[in-house]
């Protein structure tokens, strides 16, 4: 994966942190460990959002 496709996603997360955070909703343990295998190309943008459907329907 290239350097600026990595840039993109860490922002997208950063971004989405910060909405969660301004909203008061804590991000599950797991979803740190999704976005960072996320950021580095390890899981597709669908298994990240498989995976945080999962995580969200048990919350």
């Amino acid at each position: 994966m290239l350097d600026k496709e990595k840039e993109k996603r860490l922002r997208a997360v950063k971004i989405a942190k910060a909405i969660n955070s301004i909203e008061g909703v804590p991000i599950p343990e797991q979803t740190e460990e999704n976005f960072s295998m996320w950021i580095e190309g390890k899981i597709t943008d669908e298994q990240l959002t498989s995976a945080m459907l999962s995580i969200c329907t048990k919350v």
